[in-house]
């Protein structure tokens, strides 16, 4: 199964532990019950809350995820939304896939 690696910006701590990163897997649809796709696309807080610590490794529980940096909560959320996406949407988002010339192109 696909996941991304997330590099928190400012680590969680959890009692002893400190967590610095983590592994955001693609969910499958049971992991999604209870939240709109378009919540989680338009990456609202509460659609998060419920559904990073079921796809997350170390395994966050909604208090973590309520307690993160809004910086990391959205890199967690572009993680998430982009496992959302079908492959030919994700390809076409992609620098590669672009078919028009950067600015800094000749």
């Amino acid at each position: 199964m696909h996941t991304e690696t997330v590099t928190l910006d400012t680590p969680l701590t959890r009692g002893e532990q400190r967590i610095a990163t983590l592994d955001i897997r693609k969910p499958n649809a049971g992991e999604l019950r209870g939240v709109h796709l378009a919540d989680l696309l338009q990456m609202d807080v509460a659609a998060l809350i419920k559904v990073l610590p079921r796809l997350t490794q170390p395994a966050l529980t909604e208090h973590d995820v309520g307690a993160m940096d809004p910086a990391d909560l959205t890199q967690c959320a572009l993680a998430v939304s982009g496992f959302l996406l079908p492959k030919a949407a994700q390809a076409e988002g992609s620098p590669a896939a672009s078919k028009t010339p950067s600015p800094t192109s000749p």
